[in-house]
């Protein structure tokens, strides 16, 4: 694991622990480094997130860039002191009281001052760099949509050995699946696109899985999607997502089940279809 997600690691459980100092100093740093006349807007779709804010909005402000920018988060209908954490922070927000990112990050859009928008979770951390990295490829000619790469922060039971195993299984299947369908590797977590194509097909407004990549479909229509490759540029996550499986090794044997049954789809565009009333498969 990379030595500067440390800095940005706080040990507290809840908002009442936090000491007005971090919040200062947190505050501070995001005052310095966004614009009001930003390129690119930064945005956080935010349910819950009381404490894991501080991470993902501590790491974005040391980014290091020329690109001038700025950090929307919308509080998606909270009820623990989310609310409360943004209004201690130099950083706009927004309250969306329709549950779901979809909703949450549509918002955001319609708000945003940038021709461009990074998607970014709340519970992450991201590199200084990571910025510049996913601007590279976004600006490039025809470019609607980039999406990047993640990696998992090690935890008990979760040893980072096995988790990079993990990744580098999770990164080949996104090559085979770019060929074809681009958009299942589209995830908030760490992905990029041109505000203006985005307002034009908008996001899904009801909470349902996929919403990212229902986007990413949608835009493909005005340009290219592009896979971010970039190892420096990788953010990072907890790994709450593969505990819902009980183990690692769960985890791992789900994802390759998963990859397995749809294996021949991948290598055939997906149908025309209305991403706002389709199903999940």
């Amino acid at each position: 694991m990379p030595s500067w997600i440390n800095q940005f690691q706080y040990p507290y459980k809840k908002f009442e622990e936090i000491p007005s100092s971090v919040f200062e100093t947190i505050s501070q740093n995001l005052k310095r480094v966004q614009s009001s006349e930003p390129a690119v807007t930064i945005l956080i779709a935010a349910w819950n997130e009381e404490v894991n804010l501080l991470h993902c909005l501590s790491s974005l402000s040391m980014t290091v860039t020329s690109i001038p920018f700025e950090i929307i988060v919308v509080n998606n209908n909270s009820t623990d002191n989310t609310q409360l954490v943004l209004d201690k922070l130099q950083v706009k927000n927004l309250f969306q009281k329709i549950q779901g990112c979809g909703p949450s990050r549509q918002l955001g859009i319609e708000n945003a001052k940038g021709k461009y928008i990074l998607l970014a979770d709340a519970d992450c951390f991201y590199p200084a760099c990571w910025v510049d990295e996913m601007m590279k490829v976004l600006q490039l000619p025809e470019v609607v949509c980039v999406y990047g790469r993640y990696s998992f922060i090690p935890e008990p039971g979760f040893p980072r050995w096995k988790l990079f195993f993990l990744e580098k299984l999770k990164d080949i299947i996104a090559e085979v699946r770019h060929f074809k369908r681009p958009f299942l590797n589209a995830y908030g977590i760490s992905m990029g696109f041109v505000k203006e194509y985005a307002l034009r097909v908008g996001y899904i407004m009801h909470n349902t899985r996929g919403d990212d990549g229902r986007l990413c479909y949608d835009l493909m229509q005005f340009g290219k999607v592009k896979q971010v490759r970039s190892n420096r540029a990788r953010a990072w996550t907890g790994t709450r997502t593969l505990q819902r499986d009980g183990s690692l090794g769960n985890a791992l044997r789900r994802r390759i089940m998963i990859e397995l049954k749809r294996i021949n789809d991948l290598f055939k565009p997906l149908p025309p279809h209305d991403t706002k009333t389709s199903l999940n498969d």
